[in-house]
């Protein structure tokens, strides 16, 4: 059950918020000494050129690629803060481009370095400029806002911040994941991001219940329906129902014993139809959920019993051996590679 949080104190490592002088903010948004007037999403697309008359920098999508220089050498850390600074005024730009460019120098830089203090004040500034591109960007700029959203979370931690950043974007990315008219790479996206905020942030039980059965009625669409069915075709949606099955399976780790037992009752015989998917990658999300379920069931009785036990062995042991010359060499090796631990620590955890 989560836990109740509080305020968080500064990760170590973190940077110091105000460092750098109080223009650095200002110029950031400057072209060649004049002012440049952010517009927030207008109907016509700036130029991506507007990005390279911002001083201090060239243009957010080569920090995009390289991410933060490594920060060893005097000054270097102001000089990020500075790059970031301009890059969080760019999340409000005109072009679509620039501001998916923003969003993705900024997710990057937060991956590589820990910058509590400098997020922590500017959290909502960030939260408001992704619930923008959620709201009202496409299909990449959702992707790259979302991502952002984790990142985020990840850099403040369980907390106050963190909760309320959820509660903010967490109804949003709902949305988008249930939106059937939405790009499958945006749900898909949303689905882990979300996954990822809720595991992180959430206090909420009943909360965490509803993101449970939001993710349930997506990658249950995949479950074998026909009992003379043998195999899961694989379709468009099938990225979807895996990102969502594995952020699924990352947030029953946080539920109450009483919840896991019920989550376990409902899919543990169904489950294992996904093992017969002709996508490689659903086939190992469900045998790392069947890995994951099974450590949850032992935890909860010692003495647990599987029923199906040896079908379910065989299936394992078939996929960590497959030799099927119809599938590619990359996608069996590294089948065959995670189904040896996953059979491995099922049959460790039966006895």
């Amino acid at each position: 059950m989560p836990k109740n949080k509080k305020r968080n104190t500064p990760h170590r490592g973190s940077s110091a918020g105000g460092g750098g002088s109080g223009a650095a903010a200002a110029t950031a948004a400057t072209a060649g000494g004049q002012h440049r007037n952010v517009q927030p999403f207008s109907d016509e697309d700036a130029s991506i050129e507007t990005m390279s008359h911002c001083s201090g920098y060239s243009d957010p999508s080569s920090f995009a690629e390289d991410g933060p220089e490594v920060l060893d050498e005097e000054g270097t850390q102001e000089d990020l803060e500075y790059k970031l600074k301009g890059l969080i005024d760019l999340t409000l730009d005109k072009s679509a481009k620039t501001r998916q460019a923003a969003l993705e120098g900024i997710k990057n830089a937060l991956a590589s370095k820990m910058l509590y203090e400098f997020i922590l004040e500017r959290r909502m500034t960030l939260t408001d400029s992704i619930e923008r591109c959620l709201k009202k960007g496409k299909s990449d700029e959702q992707r790259a806002a979302a991502a952002l959203a984790s990142v985020l979370c990840i850099q403040l931690g369980p907390g106050i911040e963190s909760e309320e950043i959820l509660k903010t974007l967490g109804p949003i990315l709902k949305k988008i994941i249930c939106d059937g008219s939405a790009s499958m790479q945006a749900r898909q996206t949303c689905a882990t991001c979300f996954g990822v905020c809720c595991f992180i942030a959430t206090d909420d039980i009943t909360e965490l219940y509803s993101t449970l059965e939001c993710l349930e009625n997506i990658f249950t669409k995949s479950y074998l329906k026909e009992k003379d069915t043998t195999v899961i075709c694989s379709t468009p949606n099938t990225v979807l129902h895996i990102s969502s099955l594995l952020a699924w399976t990352l947030l029953l780790t946080i539920c109450p014993i009483n919840e896991v037992k019920k989550k376990l009752e409902m899919h543990f015989h169904k489950l294992p139809s996904l093992l017969s998917c002709d996508d490689v990658n659903m086939r190992i999300a469900a045998g790392e959920s069947l890995a994951l379920l099974f450590e949850l069931a032992r935890g909860i009785e010692s003495d647990f019993f599987y029923e199906d036990m040896e079908s379910l062995t065989q299936m394992l042991r078939a996929l960590a051996t497959d030799g099927n010359k119809h599938r590619a060499k990359v996608d069996k090796r590294k089948q065959r590679s995670v189904f040896r631990d996953v059979l491995r620590a099922v049959e460790s955890m039966v006895g």
